[in-house]
């Protein structure tokens, strides 16, 4: 079992507390109007998946039912950081 650090409560949790809500970081088109049929579709339903870092949305549904940020490790399903919706990582992001 997984112990999750939640950055709002402070303290490490059970992962059963958590769900995750997919890739992390993902930018609204500025000009929905303007933007193609194709744009719209990349940006509904097309996600990464990358094998190493990765960078997902998760919600503390259990506890204090906030979003936060979690930098995962794919391939051996470590934490490496959780960190709070609009701040940044400490690792690096791939555009």
């Amino acid at each position: 079992m997984l112990h999750i650090y939640c950055p709002h409560c402070n303290e490490y949790r059970e992962e059963e507390e958590f769900r995750p809500k997919g890739e992390a970081h993902i930018a609204r088109p500025k000009n929905p109007e303007e933007t193609s049929d194709e744009a719209w579709g990349d940006y509904l339903f097309f996600r990464t998946n990358p094998r190493g870092l990765h960078h997902e949305q998760w919600y503390h549904g259990a506890g204090c039912r906030k979003f936060f940020n979690v930098t995962r490790d794919t391939v051996s399903y470590e934490i490496i950081e959780t960190y709070k919706v609009g701040e940044s990582s400490c690792r690096h992001r791939p555009e």
